[in-house]
Formats: C-alpha cells, sequence, structure tokens
C-alpha cells in the first residue's frame, strides 16, 4: 500500500514537473524543450497500453490533427528520398509528430491545469528579466537571449497570451497571477525591440473580443485592456525603443520603394519576398530542392533580377512563401494543416465549460504562430517549432481531460 503511493506520488511529481518544465525552461535555457520533449516521449512509451484505451474514445475528435501532422512528416518524407533531398529536413516534422506523446502523457496522469500556467506565469517572469538584464542592463539595442531577438520575443508574447488564456482556471483575485504573467510577456517582447508580434497582437484581440465573454470578471478584462495600454504607451516610452523601431519601419518602405536603400530590415525582407515569388512562379505546385533554390537565386543575382544580399539568408522571412518555395502548394496546404486542423479542434471544444482554458490557450497559440510566420519563418527554429508542438498537444489532452466524462477509470487509477 505505502510503496504503491509512493510510486503514485513520485510519478506524479514528476508528471507535474515535467508540464511546469515545458515553459519554464523554452527560453533561459538550451535544453528545456529536449528534455521536455523526451520526457514526454519516454512516458507515452512506458505507458502505452494504458494510453490506448485512454485515446480511443477521441480518435474522432483529434484525427484530423493527427493527420495533419502525419501527412506533414509524408511531404518531407518524400523530398528527403528524391536524388537531391536531405535526410535532416525530416527531423522537425517527425519530432512534432511525436510531440503527440505530451497529449497521451496527459491523458493518462491528469495533471492539474494549473502546474501548465504556473510553469507560462514563471516563464514569462524570468524570461522578462533575462531579457530586460540584456537591454537596460548590459545595453544591447536587440537582445534574444540564448536565441536571436525576434524568435525570443515572438515565443515572450505568445507565452504572455497563453497567460490570459490562464486566468480562467484561477478564481477571484489569484487571476492578478496569471494577468501578471501576460504583462510579463509583453514587456520581454517589447524588449527585444521585435515588431513582428505587433500582428499577433491584433489577430489575438480579435479573437479575445469574440471570445470576451469567457474573460469573466472586471479583473480578467481590466488585465487585458491594461495589457493594450502598456503596448500602446510604449511608443510615447523612449527608453523602450518601440516609436524608432516604428518609425525606421515605415523609413524602410519608403526607402525601397525610391530605390534609395534596400539593405534595411524591412528593405531586405521586401527583396525576399519578391525574390521569392518569381522562384514559386517556376515550380508552383511541388515546389524546388534547396541546391535548385540555390542555383536560381544565384542565376537571379548574376542578371540583376535580384539583389546580392539574398544569398546571405537562410530562409525568405516568411512562412507561407517559404513553404511555397520549397513544398509548392502541395507543401503549403500540408504546413497551414499543422495550423488550421488544431484551431478548428481547439475552437469547437470552446463549447465544452471545463475546457475553455486550454481552448482559448490553443487557439492564441495556433494564431499567434500564424502571425509570427508572416514576417518570419517561425518553424526555422527547431526550439520554436517544438514549443508550438508540445504546447499544441498539452493543450489538447487537457482539453480532453478536463471533461468530467473523459476520465475513464484505467486513467483514474494510473500510477
Amino acid at each position: 500500500m505505502n510503496n504503491t503511493l509512493t510510486k503514485f506520488s513520485l510519478s506524479t511529481v514528476f508528471i507535474h514537473s515535467l508540464v511546469f518544465c515545458l515553459p519554464f525552461l523554452v527560453l533561459i535555457t538550451n535544453f528545456g524543450v529536449g528534455l521536455c520533449s523526451v520526457g514526454f516521449l519516454v512516458v507515452a512509451l512506458y505507458h502505452w497500453r494504458r494510453a490506448t484505451p485512454v485515446l480511443l474514445p477521441h480518435v474522432t475528435e483529434i484525427r484530423g490533427v493527427l493527420t495533419a501532422f502525419g501527412i506533414f512528416l509524408l511531404l518531407a518524407a518524400v523530398a528527403a528520398a528524391a536524388p537531391d533531398g536531405r535526410a535532416r529536413n525530416l527531423e522537425k516534422p517527425l519530432r512534432m509528430l511525436l510531440a503527440a506523446s505530451a497529449m497521451l502523457t496527459v491523458l493518462v496522469y491528469r495533471p492539474g491545469r494549473k502546474a501548465l500556467w504556473w510553469g507560462l506565469i514563471a516563464g514569462a517572469f524570468a524570461g522578462a528579466a533575462f531579457i530586460a538584464y540584456q537591454r537596460w542592463g548590459l545595453g544591447m539595442e536587440r537582445p534574444g537571449g540564448l536565441i536571436n531577438a525576434i524568435t525570443f520575443g515572438d515565443l515572450m508574447l505568445c507565452m504572455g497570451l497563453l497567460c490570459l488564456a490562464g486566468t480562467l482556471d484561477f478564481a477571484g483575485r489569484a487571476a492578478i497571477w496569471p494577468g501578471l504573467g501576460a504583462l510579463a510577456g509583453l514587456v520581454g517582447s517589447i524588449a527585444t525591440g521585435t515588431r513582428g508580434g505587433w500582428v499577433a497582437i491584433l489577430f489575438s484581440m480579435l479573437l479575445l473580443v469574440r471570445y470576451g465573454h469567457v474573460l469573466r470578471g472586471r479583473l480578467r478584462k481590466g488585465l487585458a485592456l491594461l495589457g493594450l495600454a502598456l503596448l500602446v504607451s510604449t511608443y510615447f516610452i523612449p527608453q523602450t525603443g518601440a516609436r524608432d523601431r516604428l518609425d525606421q519601419g515605415i523609413s524602410d518602405v519608403r526607402q525601397y520603394v525610391d530605390g534609395e536603400q534596400r539593405y534595411t530590415n524591412v528593405g531586405v525582407r521586401i527583396e525576399l519576398w519578391r525574390t521569392a515569388l518569381r522562384v514559386i512562379e517556376r515550380h508552383p505546385v511541388m515546389g524546388a530542392s534547396e541546391r535548385d533554390v540555390r542555383q536560381q537565386l544565384e542565376h537571379m543575382v548574376e542578371t540583376g533580377e535580384s539583389r546580392a544580399f539574398v544569398l546571405e539568408f537562410e530562409h525568405f522571412h516568411n512562412d507561407i512563401l517559404q513553404q511555397l518555395v520549397y513544398g509548392g502548394i502541395v507543401g503549403l496546404l500540408a504546413w497551414l494543416g499543422t495550423l488550421v486542423a488544431p484551431f478548428l479542434f481547439f475552437w469547437r471544444q470552446m463549447r465544452h465549460p471545463g475546457a475553455a482554458a486550454p481552448a482559448l490557450a490553443g487557439m492564441l497559440l495556433t494564431l499567434s504562430y500564424f502571425s509570427f510566420g508572416l514576417t518570419e519563418v517561425i518553424f526555422w527554429s527547431t526550439r520554436a517549432a517544438m514549443f508550438y508542438a508540445l504546447m499544441l498537444f498539452v493543450l489538447v489532452g487537457f482539453c480532453l481531460a478536463g471533461r468530467p466524462s473523459a476520465a475513464p477509470a484505467a486513467a483514474r487509477t494510473a500510477p
């Protein structure tokens, strides 16, 4: 009896720690996401016999999500099998599909959702402190923590938005904590000087307006308005650099149009996008291999169709164009499936009161990543791609486990 209780307690602590560490370690360590990925996979494999009967009642609901990630992996495998394909391009699609082990872990153990929310809160505070030290303590103009400024800023903002959804699971004044986590995420994003994330804020506000009724209570709505006010106020506070970044962006566009200076932050993006469209015209359906794309870029530079600096960049700073260049329309649809299918799943889960918090967080997650991809290839980073997949499947698991009728006896007694 005591041995069983001890085993149950240790396993419970381990699973809660695993869920907590996923968002907490993502920005302040280089190993956090990889460690959690392995942890979820090991747990799921160890309990595969229990996971099967727990998962079967939900197969119809999650079939679209799993199919989307499966097709994305299948196309990557086909591309890798081509004569000039590269097997390394299979890594991210494969690991993203294996991230479904996080969903199985949640369904088997039924950890408390607050482990995730506290992990997001702690991660947002830690990330904000880290980047604020780099920005105002070390005087770095564009700090990025352990990664680049854009990815760090985007992930900070994403974590802040997820914290806002987490307020639904905190009663009364306790909702102040995830609310503060949301503000910390916003502050951390602002400190990086990243502008692309502002699109995610706009889209997220539209979503929150649509589901504003779930942000019940003046405290939650007040925190949402406070976050919006903080964003607007950064334009008038010189120390944030927001006004300079915005004015610089407008100036970059004007210079590009006038042909004066194209090697600017915005000018580089516009030139890369224009070049990508030319490449897409030649391979619209299935895309081109990395070798073919490189040869085309070199030819376009030699003939004066594109500026020489396009050869210096690893990607096209836009997820949609990136997928069209290397995967064509087929590849784009497969990639969009990994965003649209989960969004629709979470949208349907909003009908279940017990799943409102993780469902809203899931919609904010997918919408944020789509928004980030408009000015950056957010999935280029393995850390960002795995955070998306793991967080997505953890939230899927919490949505399914959040219903009173969705907890079979086999899961409730899992050690």
